[in-house]
């Protein structure tokens, strides 16, 4: 499967890594989708956020984080981040691919992410400022349909259904759970299809959530 994998994000989303204008930073962000493990049952490396963040507190996600003007580009915010976040080093990252750029739902910004494969057995250490746990979700948990359940953002009597995939405790859901289904869908033809609230029904939602 690994290999499959490979070879199609390789010919569809070739790497392209790019610098940000320095009037977009504070808006610009990069992370690493980190595949590892058996060739036949690849892994996914994924974080749960520390619950004192100001932003998406004890949610999933792939490690990474703001672009800095230091960065040389991209890629190099999400490998510099990935290190801080969880100990590995960048040495230990090939990466293959660069997905489209996308922005999750409930902020302004915009998040590339880039595949990685680590060959090596990994070894990682959270950082506890901004990591609570790290994980391993193998990547047939979300080639099934019947995994995946939905569940319900409600603000000033009004609701919103947003699909997650729950695994060992943790749930899997939004920016990172439409990378992840978009790629696979995408190089394996997953078919996986989830139903999403619109844009606009989001961005409502999100302002009474200000009000």
């Amino acid at each position: 499967m690994l290999e499959t994998i490979k070879t199609q994000l390789i010919n569809d989303f070739p790497l392209d890594p790019f610098a940000p204008s320095p009037q977009d930073s504070g808006a610009t962000a990069a992370v690493l989708v980190l595949l590892h493990g058996d060739a036949n049952h690849p892994e996914i490396v994924l974080t749960q956020r520390a619950m004192h963040l100001n932003n998406h507190a004890g949610e999933v996600a792939f490690p990474g984080g703001m672009w800095d003007k230091s960065d040389s580009h991209l890629l190099d915010t999400a490998l510099r981040e990935t290190h801080e976040e969880i100990g590995l080093h960048p040495s230990m990252v090939r990466p293959i691919a660069m997905l489209p750029v996308a922005s999750p739902k409930r902020r302004n910004l915009s998040v590339t992410p880039f595949v990685g494969v680590a060959d090596a057995e990994l070894k990682l250490a959270a950082e506890p400022s901004e990591i609570a746990s790290i994980f391993s979700a193998p990547v047939r948990e979300f080639l099934t349909p019947d995994n995946y359940q939905y569940f319900q953002i409600t603000n000033a009597g009004d609701s919103l259904s947003f699909p997650y995939l729950p695994y060992k405790g943790y749930k899997i859901w939004g920016f990172t759970l439409k990378v992840l289904v978009d790629m696979l869908n995408s190089c394996l033809d997953a078919g996986i299809d989830l139903k999403y609230p619109s844009d606009s029904r989001i961005e409502e939602l999100r302002k009474r959530g200000q009000q």
